[in-house]
């Protein structure tokens, strides 16, 4: 509470950047190069009416501070910020427009669109040159004061090993927005994230890490909501700091707490997708809401003689100046401060090239990398990039520094053209099957900095990649024009869905096969939420703006014989995974180094047991492959030498038709461990040199001596 009749602000202190309350009162801070001063601006409890405006009394080291006495948690503010409108010199301050706090904890209210959050006159003449002096205030969320006092007490952070990690790539909202038994304010929250159900369908399916779409605050973009669509994955931040109120059920964020402990306790990490490489504030005609209007020059990459406009390397409007120290600081503040505060295990970085941009392009040196290397607290998480953006020279996928891992598009599409039928895939396929050595066996990187993926969230889901030859975006308004144009997928006879008993049955051993090559090649396997029960949005590889039943998981299909039996054999597949060292191995294996005579770590063959020539690899229709992995087995547990060498041999044939096949030498006692066109067969022994592998289908067999082991 405040003392509204005579608030008085104190010097305070510059540092924490932030509102910091201390039991007799609040620190602010906020920083700003470029600004004349800064205003305070607090409101009454509701967070309707302005009911003092205190300029920050003190400016240190860019810092403006200011203490105010009598007053704690719970207290509703923004600020104001004086300086030059001058957008020619990329300057465009105007203390008519509240601002959010960069460093806010918690939001009260929302944005709502109107004219006057904007800092120039819509319809003048020269645009974003004019000035506009109408208060936004009412259209504009105010930031609250919070305290963290949640007890985490016997929270212990799963710290699961890299090459033991399985990813769940889920979204908070749409994981239990159609979901029967959840209390209905409660769906789409983090309360239904931590309900036991959901947790222990992660846990029957061997995920050990739950990485989540972003749940930063954001805003629903007005262009959107004209056309009646609304921002659903989230990409699109206001608060760096703040989670999306809308997904919590309550008025606390103790709630995300809650569930990431819940999670935590069943074994489970919990990684953020995080979008430091721009913010919702646009172009140079977007709105006046936070860092546009704090230090426009300080906070965003301007072109250099013509700061009216932003460079967009990021294909939003604008980019964030993250080189710059406060910047820089802001980014690592916010991610120090979800890895304390929620014990957060990791992080996804959206566009992560623009994040490692200097002056010259994009730097595996840069500051952004350095900075969290030496971070004591952030180099010890899961650090994951997305190694590209739109601007110059924005593809570099296996260019990040270790320890960061990286999104593999060029697994994903390996893998579906290969499947797929395309001619000349095979060499690709071996590639990716063993860790994308090509890209990743630098600077002692291990395959596990591969993060391999079929489907994600940005695309078709598995079942769609299957179903779908073309994409099928109308629904989102774009005239077809958004979303990826090649996927790499096939409809296998139909386009959609269809109740033909044979394409049905193709499409099953198809996404059955990729599910096997994803959780038996090298590398972090990255399962897309909903994928092991068949989710589907109807051929939209963009959906981006539905938040609907079209995004929202189906768990009716769950529960479908076809959904059950498709999560069964997922939960089959990790279990293999993690069952075998050759399946998951923590380094890149060497084919010419032998584990015992006659087999070495990697060796590649064809249908018919011979090794693969040059001229094999280069044969255009070349669709079978033998992938035999060889490694010594872990040492017992009384500490006693293995008395045996783990060997697995994967059986691969991309054709349409069934295909003889012929183990390779030498011979030895084999168990068939799964086959992917008939996932309900026991496992068994296999005493012939021959197996006939079905068309479009996986087969995995493991040396008789280490399979009794394991059992």
């Amino acid at each position: 509470m405040l003392n509204t009749r005579a608030p008085r602000l104190l010097p305070g202190s510059p540092y924490p950047l932030g509102a910091t309350p201390d039991g007799l009162g609040v620190n602010f801070a906020v920083f700003s190069a470029n600004a004349t001063g800064i205003d305070l601006c607090i409101f009454d409890d509701n967070g309707r009416k302005e009911v003092a405006r205190l300029p920050l009394p003190e400016c240190d080291n860019e810092v403006w501070h200011g203490y105010l006495p009598d007053c704690g948690p719970g207290l509703q503010y923004g600020y104001r910020a004086h300086g030059p409108y001058s957008p020619e010199q990329g300057h465009r301050f105007n203390p008519n427009k509240l601002l959010l706090d960069p460093y806010a904890r918690m939001l009260s209210g929302r944005l709502r669109w109107s004219d006057a959050l904007f800092g120039y006159r819509l319809n003048a003449p020269r645009a974003d040159l004019s000035f506009d002096r109408r208060d936004s205030a009412p259209a504009m969320p105010r930031a609250i004061v919070t305290e963290d006092t949640f007890n985490w007490s016997g929270d212990v952070r799963p710290d699961v090993p890299w090459a033991k990690t399985v990813i769940y790539e889920c979204h908070v909202r749409g994981a239990s927005m159609a979901r029967e038994g959840i209390r209905p304010h409660q769906r789409g929250t983090f309360a239904a994230l931590g309900d036991a159900r959901f947790i222990e369908h992660l846990k029957k399916l061997g995920v050990t890490t739950l990485e989540l779409l972003p749940v930063h605050a954001f805003v629903q973009d007005r262009f959107l909501l004209e056309r009646g669509l609304r921002n659903y994955w989230g990409y699109s931040t206001l608060s760096f700091f703040a989670p999306e109120p809308a997904y919590l059920s309550g008025n606390s964020t103790d709630e995300i707490r809650t569930a990431v402990r819940r999670l935590h306790a069943a074994g489970i990490e919990v990684i953020l997708d995080v979008v430091y490489n721009h913010t919702a504030g646009g172009s140079e005609l977007g709105p006046t809401i936070t860092l546009r209007g704090l230090d426009n020059a300080s906070y965003f990459r301007l072109v250099p003689g013509n700061e009216r406009y932003y460079i967009n390397d990021t294909g939003c409007g604008n980019t964030l100046n993250v080189p710059h120290p406060r910047v820089l600081q802001l980014v690592l503040d916010s991610l120090r401060y979800w890895a304390t505060s929620y014990r957060i295990d990791g992080f996804r970085f959206d566009l992560g090239v623009t994040l490692g941009r200097e002056g010259t392009g994009f730097d595996p040196g840069a500051g952004f990398f350095d900075a969290i290397l030496q971070d004591p607290v952030l180099s010890r998480l899961k650090l994951i990039s997305e190694p590209w953006d739109l601007g110059p020279g924005g593809y570099q996928l296996g260019n990040h520094p270790p320890p960061f891992a990286e999104w593999n598009d060029q697994y994903r599409d390996g893998v579906r053209r290969f499947w797929r039928g395309d001619d000349g895939q095979r060499s690709a396929l071996a590639a990716r099957l063993v860790g994308s050595a090509d890209l990743f066996n630098h600077r002692w990187r291990k395959p596990w900095a591969s993060v391999n993926f079929v489907a994600s969230h940005d695309g078709f889901t598995l079942e769609d990649i299957v179903s779908y030859e073309e994409k099928h975006n109308e629904a989102n308004k774009e005239n077809g024009n958004d979303g990826h144009s090649e996927n790499y997928s096939a409809n296998w006879g139909v386009e959609g869905p269809t109740d033909d008993a044979a394409i049905v049955a193709t499409r099953g051993k198809v996404k059955r096969a990729m599910l096997a090559t994803l959780m038996f090649s090298q590398g972090t396997p990255m399962l897309l939420g909903g994928d092991e029960f068949g989710r589907t949005q109807k051929g939209n590889n963009n959906a981006y703006c539905q938040d609907n039943e079209l995004s929202w998981f189906d768990w009716k299909l769950h529960q479908s014989p076809e959904g059950q039996a498709l999560s069964a054999y997922v939960s089959q597949l990790v279990r293999i995974r993690q069952r075998f060292i050759t399946l998951q191995s923590h380094r890149f294996m060497d084919g010419d180094k032998e584990v015992v005579d006659g087999i070495s770590q990697v060796g590649w063959f064809d249908e018919s047991g011979n090794g693969l020539s040059p001229g094999d690899w280069e044969n255009p229709v070349g669709r079978a492959l033998v992938l035999r992995r060889a490694l010594p087995a872990p040492t017992a547990d009384d500490g006693a030498e293995a008395a045996a060498s783990e060997v697995t041999v994967m059986f691969i044939n991309g054709d349409d038709n069934p295909l003889p096949f012929t183990m390779p030498d030498p011979q030895l006692g084999w168990y068939c461990i799964i086959n992917s066109a008939r996932p309900e067969m026991p496992c068994s022994p296999f005493e012939n040199r021959e197996v006939l592998v079905e068309g479009k289908s996986v087969m995995l067999f493991a040396n008789q001596t280490l399979k009794a082991r394991h059992d």
